[in-house]
């Protein structure tokens, strides 16, 4: 990784990109990876894509997805607290005493999810809280000063917390999940052009919005650009860490590789298309099994139209949907490699049918 590469990886990692609400994100994006592409399309929820060779007869996708989980304003109390709901699969165990950042037409607001001091509560009775407890404090005494602020019901809020770097192994942070994923393809267009690869076939690189609540973003960009394949990427759990279950979540890494996933919307024979350019390339991989759906964008691109075939190249991440989500870096690099290789492997005339 270049110096410009990591300032756009803290730079995008860094701004909020709420579902929905990605816009600002998407920018940052598209500005690192004009110089990478030919053209690029944008749709009218915010799917950005960078297409590199275009009008081919043959299309590939290589997909990650932009949107954070976050909260929406959904009441303010006349003595001025603020109550939300989930824009996403939000956690409100986690929320307690976190910073939070209102994200308004005036500017963003600061302001702090509240909690009753240890003191005061019966810790005999304590629960986990549910999302109808938390509240967040701006500050204000009234309903009205909340009001002038900019605030009002759907506002949208995020977590204050940035990317940092662990024991120079991990990144650390916020919405990893899925923004990674948009640095890592964007680093596939990059070394593309930098190693004036020519490719055989149209390639699409598409971030696409809106996965948190229902692979949204996905679904409306797959009808749009039917593509012949599809390589999605995505963060899947590391399951080393306490309260975690192998026997039912299998026994993945931080720091062991990509993980390929086995499922029904997997196409085995692009499955086995990646493994052999892993095995190839030397790259170390893991292999995870899925039961209906892997519950990422691949879902969307491989039921799409008549079928798209699909794959899913996924990044572990401990700590999912927390603000210290974990990835180990040479997993972050590994997942490029094995995106970039298999795209110089193809030749652009690849029939993965099962029956012919």
């Amino acid at each position: 990784m270049n110096e410009t590469s990591k300032a756009f990886l803290y730079q995008y990692l860094n701004n909020a990109s709420p579902t929905g609400f990605e816009s600002s994100g998407q920018q940052i994006w598209l500005d690192y990876i004009k110089p990478y592409t030919d053209s690029y399309i944008v749709d009218t929820y915010g799917t950005a894509v960078g297409v590199i060779n275009p009008d081919q007869p043959y299309k590939v996708v290589i997909e990650a997805h932009s949107d954070e989980i976050s909260w929406f304003v959904n009441y303010i109390s006349d003595d001025g607290y603020i109550y939300v709901r989930r824009n996403g699969g939000s956690d409100a165990l986690i929320a307690p005493s976190m910073r939070v950042n209102l994200h308004t037409k005036k500017g963003v607001v600061e302001g702090v999810f509240g909690w009753p001091a240890i003191h005061v509560r019966d810790l005999t009775k304590d629960t986990a809280p549910k999302v109808t407890d938390l509240f967040i404090d701006v500050g204000a005494a009234t309903k009205d000063e909340v009001l002038d602020m900019g605030i009002h019901v759907g506002t949208v809020c995020t977590f204050v917390d940035g990317l940092t770097e662990m024991n120079n192994r991990y990144y650390v942070g916020r919405a990893l999940d899925n923004r990674m994923g948009g640095f890592m393809i964007a680093e596939v267009a990059r070394l593309l052009k930098e190693n004036n690869v020519t490719l055989p076939f149209t390639l699409y690189v598409v971030n696409a919005v809106q996965e948190e609540i229902g692979l949204r973003g996905a679904e409306m960009i797959a009808r749009r650009l039917r593509p012949d394949l599809a390589i999605c990427t995505d963060v899947t759990h590391d399951t080393q860490s306490p309260k975690y279950d192998k026997k039912e979540q299998g026994d993945l890494k931080c720091g062991d590789g990509p993980v390929l996933c086995y499922g029904p919307a997997v196409q085995n024979n692009v499955l086995d298309f990646l493994i052999d350019v892993a095995t190839t390339k030397d790259i170390a991989f893991q292999r995870q099994a899925v039961s209906r759906s892997t519950g990422t964008d691949t879902d969307a691109f491989a039921y799409a139209t008549e079928g798209i075939a699909s794959a899913l190249i996924s990044l572990p991440l401990k700590y999912m949907h927390t603000t210290v989500e974990t990835v180990h870096m040479d997993d972050v690099q590994n997942v490029i490699k094995l995106m970039y290789e298999t795209l110089l492997a193809l030749k652009g005339n690849e029939d993965f049918r099962y029956i012919k």
